[in-house]
């Protein structure tokens, strides 16, 4: 189904909000659009919301997968401007996950399980939120792929991911409990062509419905709870979002575009896409699911 603007979705689709896990991906640009699509159907999704720009075209065998629905994601806000209605929108306890184009959920075991059973599980756990790390990947040769973007050639940071003590401004700036920022990846090796407030690599992806929750700008919740990233008695799951996003930005963007000749570095590797690598790489973790 095709909705002329998020309103219209909301008015007369939200019947796709009502059983999840729903995914909401959010096209910022036409690159790698549809494999995006094929990897959350595959990854078990009962539902795919597509906020895209109108002069994006889908294939007769994709289209009739998704909800399109017509959004500027370069608006001012345009994330929480959309997410926040959905969540709204969408009946109190189904899961959903958001991402951008050029953007892929792996989760432990995920070859074989699909996303609903490994939300399921968490659940079974008391556990209504998801922590994601973004992991950057990039093209190993600028040359002949100048936006960085290749699935065939996709790299990865094997190492360089480190989390710091997140400050409670409330409480005289001491630490959270169980939350954490953290970073690595392009956003840490090339920190200076990218926004203080934008260098973090986690993100609460996936999550439960609830009244009166929001996302905020940064990428946490309303809730405190669900921007923790383990409960207090033991490890939980944790997924990773393999994602072009930087390395499109820092050779698109004019500040950065020139100064940079190659991502690749002495830890680089190559994407295997795989959940086992980047369980292997310490990028998830399993918690108590074999």
């Amino acid at each position: 189904m095709n909705y002329r603007s998020l309103n219209d979705f909301l008015e007369n689709g939200s019947k796709a909000l009502a059983r999840g896990p729903i995914a909401v991906i959010c096209v910022e640009d036409l690159v790698e659009v549809e494999t995006t699509i094929r990897h959350h159907r595959m990854a078990g999704f009962r539902e795919i919301i597509l906020l895209a720009p109108p002069v994006m075209s889908l294939t007769d065998t994709l289209a009739p997968l998704v909800h399109r629905v017509t959004y500027d994601m370069h608006a001012d806000n345009a994330l929480v401007n959309a997410m926040n209605p959905i969540i709204a929108a969408t009946e109190p306890g189904q899961w959903l996950y958001y991402c951008y184009n050029a953007e892929y959920l792996f989760f432990p075991f995920c070859e074989n399980r699909t996303v609903g059973e490994m939300l399921a599980f968490h659940l079974e756990e008391r556990r209504d939120a998801m922590l994601t790390y973004v992991v950057d990947l990039y093209a190993e040769d600028l040359d002949r792929y100048p936006d960085a973007v290749s699935i065939e050639d996709a790299h990865l940071d094997k190492s360089g991911y480190y989390a710091l003590a997140r400050p409670d401004p409330v409480n005289h700036n001491y630490p959270k409990e169980r939350q954490l920022d953290f970073f690595g990846g392009l956003r840490w090796r090339f920190e200076e062509h990218v926004d203080r407030e934008r260098r973090r690599i986690d993100r609460i992806s996936l999550f439960r419905a609830k009244q009166g929750l929001t996302l905020l700008p940064n990428h946490t919740f309303s809730e405190e709870e669900y921007n923790t990233y383990a409960c207090p008695w033991h490890h939980n799951l944790t997924a990773t979002v393999c994602s072009f996003r930087t390395a499109k930005a820092l050779k698109s963007n004019p500040g950065s575009k020139y100064d940079i000749e190659s991502f690749k570095w002495h830890n680089s590797t190559k994407f295997e896409w795989h959940s086992q690598q980047l369980l292997d790489l310490g990028l998830m973790e399993p918690g108590q699911w074999f």
